[in-house]
């Protein structure tokens, strides 16, 4: 049996990551953690763990093989440490942690252990569209990048909740999404999921960003929009916003221009098409519903990897380039659009 801890069981953790884990024979839950002990108790006895805690180092004591660490943003490079350097195979909720040094030991961590570190994208895991990849390697070098994300997720960020969401025994921390200390804000919150495709399927890494904000009367942001150069030379284009309205779904554009060829991925629209030259035109076929967004693949492949199985889709390397990516996206915000430089001197360990 493959034994599991919930460190930070909130709203995502609770709806996914627990029954994702529960429904697999081959898992036993063995420990959770959370504040508050009503809905600590609620957890535990839905969902039959043996050790239940508001304090996350008690569990470092336990025998398990696998941790998922699905708390406040701030908390991640934490503890998802600690279960490394344990000898764990561990999932982290994205954003994996907040500063870009913070992202890289993690990496190297999960190196020196020799345990795999996940991030909880959950459309790295979806049939087909690692096809994109192979397009990608068609249209020669990459020389200009599009990468968007908007989704409807203002009452979120803005202050308030989610209707869809109001059914569910377990409900956001509000203080998660809305804090500028904890990592709140569309960009760290939403923006990160399409990052997450971006730099799984390229190798590129951001190392200049100029970025505009959009704030609520909270200083966290709820619209984002951003210039970067990345390490190869090539140009970009990041924008991210909360404005869809509820009762559509999320929009998740990424154009990639080559010197050869174009690659478009449209999520909403479930497109991936390639354009080469001369006219030609390669349409990949999408079943219905594919990339409708959930996240039960990173949870089902942890348990995969710990029995030996199975590839890791959203290594440590591809979180670490978002990270470091997002805290330039803010920081440049937040000085009025100035440049800000990516320190480069982390290793790209991990591929």
């Amino acid at each position: 049996m493959v034994k599991a801890a919930i460190i930070g069981a909130g709203h995502f953790a609770y709806r996914m990551h627990i029954p994702v884990l529960a429904k697999r024979n081959e898992v036993e839950l063995d420990s959770v953690c959370r504040l508050g002990q009503k809905e600590l108790n609620l957890i535990k006895d839905e969902f039959g763990f043996n050790f239940a805690t508001e304090d996350w180092r008690e569990i470092l004591d336990r025998d398990i093989a696998i941790a998922v660490i699905s708390s406040p943003h701030n908390l991640h490079f934490e503890q998802a440490k600690a279960f490394l350097e344990k000898g764990c195979h561990v999932l982290v909720e994205k954003p994996m942690c907040l500063e870009p040094e913070h992202a890289w030991e993690l990496v190297e961590t999960a190196r020196k252990a020799n345990r795999e570190l996940l991030v909880a994208y959950g459309w790295n895991y979806k049939p087909g569209l690692d096809e994109m990849r192979d397009m990608i390697a068609q249209i020669g070098a990459i020389e200009h990048v599009v990468c968007h994300m908007a989704s409807f997720t203002r009452s979120i960020f803005a202050g308030g909740e989610l209707a869809k969401w109001r059914h569910i025994a377990i409900q956001p921390d509000r203080s998660t999404w809305e804090s500028p200390d904890q990592g709140g804000g569309y960009a760290y919150g939403q923006l990160s999921h399409a990052l997450g495709i971006l730099y799984w399927l390229t190798d590129l890494r951001c190392s200049s960003v100029r970025s505009m904000l959009f704030d609520a009367p909270s200083t966290i942001d709820l619209h984002d929009a951003a210039a970067v150069r990345f390490d190869n030379g090539a140009t970009g284009v990041f924008s991210g916003s909360c404005g869809v309205p509820h009762g559509h779904g999320f929009e998740v554009d990424i154009r990639i221009y080559g010197s050869t060829g174009s690659v478009l991925l449209d999520i909403e629209t479930q497109r991936l098409v390639l354009k080469l030259p001369d006219g030609e035109t390669k349409v990949a076929e999408v079943p219905d519903g594919a990339w409708a967004y959930s996240c039960e693949g990173p949870a089902d492949r942890l348990v995969d990897i710990a029995l030996g199985n199975g590839k890791n889709e959203s290594p440590g390397d591809v979180g670490a380039r978002a990270v470091e990516t997002l805290h330039a996206i803010i920081h440049s915000g937040q000085s009025n659009g100035a440049e800000f430089k990516i320190n480069q001197t982390h290793k790209v360990s991990e591929t």
